[in-house]
């Protein structure tokens, strides 16, 4: 495998501009059938897999919503569950923190929450495992893979290597901005071009509805995974192809023109 590329610095302001384009497929076989067939099939036109970390290869659900209430309980907000972040969270998350705050927030209160959650994040982070079947589904795939997370970059680069995924990756980028929450479009855009691949060429998988949109705004497909941050129903009723596992996420992805 290719070293991974891990340079320092600091991206734009975050943002998200462009149309998005659904793509919409009907799997009539059986889900078992294809994760069985996948390996036997030739690889189709696409042959590079961008990953999501959280959420996706690393199973933190639980420990985002403990750092979620931890930042809700600084500003005298509600209490909410794993089934209620999952209905509720989006991108921006400062919308979603206005959404359960019922007032909207400026730039700098977003800021010292957003400081707030990552550190009742890391408090929690030893604790958390790779999703189960996170490594069949990286060897499983026959092209080139990296890495795209939207946690911050010097923190995420020897986090993957301590769970040994580092070999896996051509490249692993984090976000480089002091303040996180925003949308991964334009994140995806960079992260392609220093890899040297095209969107026509790519799939991404992850575990959320802006995973498919910035999919969409570089000309990639999305397979959503529904063990992480979003619940299943919204992300079935997105119209974006939909896996219950990693391995089958792959399996997808590898369908997919």
């Amino acid at each position: 495998m290719a070293g991974v590329v891990a340079a320092r610095g600091r991206a734009g302001a975050e943002g998200f501009a462009g149309p998005v384009i659904c793509h919409i497929a009907a799997w009539s076989m059986p889900r078992r059938s294809r994760v069985a067939t996948y390996r036997a099939r030739m690889p189709r036109g696409r042959d590079h897999l961008v990953w999501d970390w959280n959420g996706t290869l690393l199973d933190d659900l639980h420990l985002v919503v403990s750092a979620t209430n931890a930042v809700l309980a600084a500003v005298g907000g509600p209490v909410i569950t794993v089934e209620e972040h999952r209905t509720q969270y989006r991108r921006p998350i400062m919308d979603y923190y206005a959404e359960v705050l019922g007032r909207m927030l400026d730039a700098e209160e977003f800021a010292r929450l957003d400081k707030l959650f990552h550190e009742a994040y890391r408090l929690g982070l030893a604790e958390c495992t790779l999703t189960a079947d996170a490594a069949v589904a990286l060897r499983s795939w026959h092209g080139s893979q990296s890495l795209l997370s939207m946690w911050f970059h010097d923190e995420l680069v020897p986090t993957v290597d301590r769970y040994g995924l580092t070999p896996h990756f051509r490249r692993i980028d984090g976000l480089r901005a002091g303040v996180g929450g925003g949308r991964k479009a334009s994140h995806l855009a960079r992260h392609l071009a220093a890899v040297g691949v095209e969107g026509r060429s790519t799939v991404l998988i992850g575990d959320s509805i802006d995973d498919a949109e910035a999919a969409a705004y570089v000309g990639a497909r999305c397979v959503l995974y529904t063990g992480g941050i979003t619940d299943p129903a919204r992300l079935r009723a997105s119209g974006w192809p939909v896996a219950d596992s990693l391995t089958e996420a792959v399996a997808l992805a590898a369908e997919l023109d």
